[in-house]
């Protein structure tokens, strides 16, 4: 990592013989600052110009930060193998595998803000992640019946220079007891598919909560302070 000490944004700085286009450059100043590369000098730009990119295929951040007014310029989902290390708590789950998405996507746009997210549903010290049959998610809501559960989801961030920002929301979700046909209709709804613990809480799911402690919008899947505060934080200018 090269790193230069500049003034302001717009300052065009000579690195001849120290920077070559497609380095990564981390610019030192008074606040947080991007730069592009022209031959042998770099421009220093405002970091809120670099684009926003969102590492997860899930339409419902994409809905989510648009509810915001954050539109990224591209998703890049990482594919990661998301299955828990021995021994983890799924606090430290969340936060892990949100900061392995970013770090990953963020190797792949260097210039780039990077927001990445993990959601863990827990019941206990048990994780439940995404099922991957019908029967699985039948057996999470099982286990969910009736009693209460967490909702973890981690945010992280890196921008452009690496600069690295995390945050966890933790919220409590009660269901009621269900009945057969219940969790039948769930089943036939497809809304497990892709969802940790087997339910959308903003689909069908939602029908069955008796209480909730928390961010409604970590529960989907992103939660908004969380996530608005984190970017600000890096740099990000949300217009």
């Amino acid at each position: 990592m090269i790193e230069l000490l500049v003034g302001g944004a717009g300052d065009i700085v000579d690195v001849e013989g120290h920077v070559g286009m497609g380095d990564i450059v981390a610019v030192v100043g008074a606040d947080s600052r991007g730069v592009r590369v022209y031959g042998k000098a770099v421009t220093v730009v405002p970091n809120h110009k670099a684009p926003l990119v969102l590492a997860s295929a899930s339409p419902r951040r994409l809905e989510l930060l648009a509810q915001a007014g954050v539109t990224p310029s591209q998703v890049d989902a990482a594919a990661l193998d998301e299955a828990p290390l021995r021994d983890e708590t799924p606090r430290l789950a969340a936060q892990r595998l949100a900061r392995a998405k970013a770090e990953t996507v963020a190797v792949r746009h260097p210039g780039a803000f990077v927001l990445a997210a993990d959601t863990i549903v827990a019941v206990g010290r048990r994780m439940l992640g995404k099922p991957d049959t019908e029967a699985q998610a039948a057996a999470m809501l099982a286990l969910l019946s009736g009693r209460g559960h967490r909702v973890l989801t981690g945010v992280a961030v890196v921008a452009p220079g690496g600069k690295f920002a995390a945050r966890l929301s933790e919220s409590r979700v009660k269901f009621k007891r269900l009945t057969a046909p219940e969790i039948a209709a769930l089943l036939a709804s497809g809304q497990w598919r892709g969802a940790a613990g087997g339910y959308r809480i903003q689909g069908l799911g939602g029908a069955y909560v008796t209480s909730l402690i928390g961010s409604y919008s970590g529960v989907v899947g992103l939660p908004l302070y969380e996530t608005l505060s984190l970017l600000v934080g890096v740099g990000y200018v949300i217009a």
